[in-house]
């Protein structure tokens, strides 16, 4: 029988156009809540349905998802997080497939390692499909069109001939990868075929006939796909390694290749792998072949799609239908509403086109606001139109706040809050700092603190869209990839232009934007929970002085030079630790105002600081939950980098961890600050971090800065005072905020940690600069720079140590991160504590950072240990590792020096790094009776290797090691 022609309201009968998600705040504000993310998903939408925009509504728990699903049968997919507050994913599908509601339940999981603990504790169950977010928002695109196009195959393609892609992969992460890739392509492919339409119909039809995506995981679903659309098969992209008969299979892939090739030996097959070999087997079957591990993957994929698998204005009428106004956006439907008859404005009201339009414009809230209201509910028509004036107008007010704005070169605002330069994604540090703006815009922190500004400063944010199109245009992305040194790739991508577009746009930015900026990176998979890549990334800080061409050359080489960090030898380093590819993250660019004050050719704010809701290390009175602040005068390079800073528990802010004796007032003041140096221009084109430089506490003294910051210790009656009115040493205590609460800096940092926590309805950690009044007056600023969730380890079972002969222990300790039992380490990389010179620490990490890459290289993990604070850029206080220098050490152990108590830095990237990568982190201080190191049976091994200063040593049997995440306790036991 012939296949019926098509007609485009014949397909795609099944739509998903409600979509009820189930997640944080925080989670649904990355796929759907940000305007332009949102915006930039619906485009997706728009482009291959044309009117088919889905409406998705979020709830926080599974128990209010099955009340609505029940409720209101308009839902057509649920979308879950992993945990959804009262139960599991798997659980919330079992009980939606209980109720009889016939709703695919899909789970788009945050974090590769949560994945793979849920799925082995409770499988997939009911759960129509899983996907793992990777920082692209197309993901929730390919989940949409997955299940539609599986929903639609029989009809479509088995009835109407629409044809079909066969795609075999049963890894959660790759095809999460994958299908995103490929229906961005299709998009490009309808496209083109759309504009050959010579109707509206041909053109629906060209657009709903795209070819369905059909996701198998194993053997036999792939099998029954093909026989049952074999003739309108368009080609196969296939794994070699899938379960065939419940089994996982490593020749499935090539047996699956033969059964098509025996039936259709025409269909395209693409085969891809991790094994190289496997490219024979391909090359056997007449498959094109894929190397999962290469760097250019997804390159190639979209090479393979396209070489072998070949919305407007408000028209305002009268009830006759004659069109009288027209409207292109939001401020000219405001000013037509106020001049357009008001029989006019009935006739749409009636039909509720102006909710229809904003939502087909993205504009949700709006559209959903208005949407209830009916023509009937207002005393006349004008007051109606008063409404809406009023409503439009006040949302713009409240959005502009909370959404990034399109950046317009004729309507430029320097005051809007966040501003975005081309398409594509805002990325992890960009995304943050739009969160963080809804969640100030939605709380009462203004009426909390109404002598404050507490703003997120504002920013400009290239997107990356134009990274893409930058390394597209000028063909860095094979040099990029590949082990290129830095400097080489420094220098390709500063002698690369910038397109010329992007260029303009940023003139534009610098003729209305005065004062110093940072340029900053923001990556796809920057600052998510389980990799936050803090400190991996490039920042350049920029003057932003002098004529406006030499300010733009500087801003654009400060871009290009973020651009570079993302393939430097660090960022490669950190992802080789982690699931993702390099060839997957792409970088947008933050270009924000610095918040501080310019005292002579130094531009600095009063100080800056990190703090967490979670504090790893409470010191009591203080709790865990009670979190920790660290705080420093000038740029918070001095908290970031491990520098002298003060500590603080934002709920004991009197007792500062810090400062707990005289000896440690001391020990731990900080005694320089970081400023931008004015008059440094060219810093930029220099080393990275140029451009800053440090000054003494006389400065700042002299600057005016010290005096709300600082205490004097005066050697004659060895005591602190607070304040400086007394002659001595000077002294960074925040004694006068902390003791005297001069300013709020306690319970402000207790009150946005607070805010963060109920947005993410997870732990958070925060970045943050303040600048106080000087004589000018004006409110203080406290500029929210930085917003994360924190990624801690889940403690699912009870780990017991037990009791353990010291003879048996290599280490102990009771302040210890991490959780769980590590067996099979043989390898040890040791600084040694009789050999260790304070005055060689550079050298030591050198050394380290050599060992660690060859080990790194053989894929053997190790376990790193040393005496003062890892990855201190102060090299008195320890070994001044950067994190890609260890990144290989599953377990690492520092022990304080004799003279010197060692104690964690949270407010470092590196300790970002060290807690998300769940390594275990062993913190020893045996002269005060803080755990213990037998360095005699250490220095009793013979070295593999023996640097003078570092041993690298391999036992003949493996150690074991068990760290218990609910009591802070680890051991390392000898073989």
């Amino acid at each position: 029988m012939a296949t019926p022609r098509p007609r485009f309201h014949d397909l795609m009968r099944y739509r998903v156009q409600h979509i009820l998600l189930v997640s944080s705040l925080y989670d649904s504000f990355i796929l759907t809540e940000d305007g332009h993310l949102n915006e930039a998903l619906l485009r997706q939408f728009l482009e291959l349905n044309l009117t088919h925009n889905p409406d998705i509504v979020r709830v926080s728990s599974g128990a209010e998802a099955l009340a609505l699903a029940a409720a209101d049968p308009r839902f057509d997919m649920i979308v879950t997080s992993v945990q959804v507050g009262d139960m599991h994913a798997g659980e919330l599908a079992s009980r939606v497939h209980a109720a009889g509601l016939e709703l695919p339940v899909v789970l788009l999981a945050y974090d590769n390692r949560e994945l793979t603990d849920f799925l082995a504790r409770h499988g997939r169950g009911s759960l129509a499909r899983v996907f793992l977010w990777q920082g692209d928002v197309r993901v929730l695109l390919a989940i949409v069109k997955s299940i539609e196009d599986e929903r639609n195959v029989a009809h479509d393609t088995g009835r109407m001939g629409v044809p079909a892609i066969l795609v075999v992969e049963d890894n959660i992460r790759f095809y999460s990868s994958f299908l995103p890739v490929i229906y961005a392509e299709l998009m490009r492919h309808t496209q083109t075929l759309i504009s050959e339409g010579l109707n509206l119909s041909q053109k629906m039809l060209r657009m709903r006939a795209r070819p369905k995506i059909l996701l198998c995981e194993t053997f036999e679903e792939a099998w029954a796909h093909f026989e049952a659309y074999r003739d309108n098969i368009l080609g196969i992209l296939s794994d070699f390694e899938f379960p065939r008969e419940g089994r996982i299979d490593r020749s499935a892939g090539t047996q699956l290749a033969e059964h098509v090739r025996c039936v259709r030996p025409d269909v395209p097959i693409v085969l891809q792998s991790s094994i190289p070999e496997n490219q024979a087997q391909a090359d056997r079957l007449h498959a094109d072949f894929l190397l999962k591990g290469s760097p250019m993957l997804l390159h190639r994929l979209r090479q393979v799609l396209v070489d072998l698998f070949g919305f407007g204005d408000f028209v305002f009428r009268t009830p006759d239908g004659t069109e009288i106004d027209r409207a292109r956006d939001l401020p000219t439907l405001v000013e037509k509403l106020r001049s357009v008859p008001a029989e006019s404005i009935g006739f749409h009201g009636e039909r509720n086109h102006f909710s229809m339009w904003l939502k087909a414009r993205t504009e949700f809230a709006l559209a959903d606001k208005l949407r209830p209201r009916q023509v009937a509910d207002f005393p006349s028509l004008e007051h109606l139109r008063q409404d809406l004036i009023r409503s439009i107008t006040q949302y713009r007010l409240d959005r502009d706040r909370a959404v990034v704005a399109d950046f317009d070169r004729v309507r430029f605002d320097s005051s809007a809050s966040m501003t975005r330069i081309g398409g594509g994604s805002l990325g992890g540090k960009a995304r943050g700092l739009a969160f963080a703006n809804r969640l100030l815009r939605e709380s009462d922190i203004d009426a909390q603190f109404p002598e404050l500004q507490v703003v997120v400063p504002q920013a400009v944010v290239l997107a990356t869209d134009v990274f893409d199109e930058f390394m597209e245009s000028n063909h860095l992305a094979p040099l990029a990839l590949e082990a290129t040194p830095d400097a080489e790739i420094d220098s390709r991508f500063l002698d690369a232009p910038l397109p010329e577009s992007a260029r303009r746009d940023l003139e534009i930015v610098l003729r209305h934007v005065g004062g110093p900026l940072a340029v900053r990176s923001s990556g796809l998979l920057e600052d998510s929970p389980s990799q936050p890549f803090a400190g991996v990334y490039r920042t350049v800080m920029i003057p932003n002085r002098g004529e406006l061409p030499d300010r733009l050359d500087q801003l654009v080489a400060a871009v290009k030079r973020v651009y570079a960090s993302t393939f430097s030898r660090r960022a490669k380093s950190f992802l080789g630790m982690t699931p993702f590819r390099l060839e997957e993250e792409k970088m947008a660019v933050i270009i924000q105002r610095i918040v501080g004050s310019a005292r002579g050719e130094r531009f600095y704010p009063d100080f800056s600081g990190v703090a967490r809701s979670h504090d790893f290390y409470p010191t009591p009175p203080a709790r865990a939950a009670d979190g920790v602040a660290a705080v420093a005068l000038g740029l918070g390079r001095a908290v970031v980098d491990g520098s002298a800073c003060v500590r603080f528990s934002p709920r004991h802010p009197r007792r500062a961890a810090s400062f707990a004796s005289l000896d440690d007032v001391l020990e731990n003041s900080q005694r320089e600050f970081w400023a931008l140096d004015l008059g440094r221009a060219a810093g930029v084109m220099g080393d990275e971090g140029a451009e800053l430089t440090r000054h003494g506490l006389e400065q700042a003294e002299a600057d005016g800065v010290l005096a709300l910051l600082g205490s004097t210790y005066s050697p004659d009656n060895d005591a602190v005072s607070d304040g400086l009115s007394r002659p001595g040493v000077r002294l960074v205590s925040f004694a006068p905020m902390l003791k005297h609460e001069v300013f709020p800096l306690a319970d402000l940092v207790r009150t946005v940690l607070e805010i963060g926590q109920a947005g993410t309805q997870s732990d958070v950690e925060i970045e943050f600069a303040v600048s106080l009044p000087g004589t000018g007056g004006g409110r203080p600023e406290f500029g929210f720079l930085q917003l994360r969730p924190l990624g801690l380890a889940t403690v699912h079972e009870d780990l017991e140590i037990g009791h353990v002969r010291t003879s048996e222990v290599v280490c102990r300790s009771s302040v210890v991160l991490g959780h769980g039992k590590i067996t099979g380490l043989r390898d040890l990389v040791v600084a040694d504590a009789e050999r260790f010179d304070r005055g060689r620490s550079v050298e030591i990490a050198q050394q380290v950072a050599r060992l660690n890459a060859t080990l790194q290289g053989q894929g053997t993990p190790y376990v790193l240990i040393g005496v003062g604070r890892w990855g201190s850029l102060d090299r008195h206080l320890g070994i001044p590792v950067t994190w890609n220098q260890i990144a290989g050490a599953r377990v690492i152990v520092e022990a304080g020096f004799k003279d010197f108590r060692v104690t964690p830095s949270q407010g470092t990237h590196f300790f970002q790094n060290l807690t998300s990568c769940n390594v275990g982190y062993f913190t020893v201080n045996p002269q005060a009776g803080e755990g213990y190191v037998d360095w005699e049976w250490l220095a009793a091994q013979p070295a593999l290797e023996d640097t003078g200063f570092v041993r690298h040593l391999r036992l003949d049997a493996p150690l074991t090691v068990k760290i218990s995440g609910k009591t802070g306790e680890g051991v390392i036991l000898k073989p």
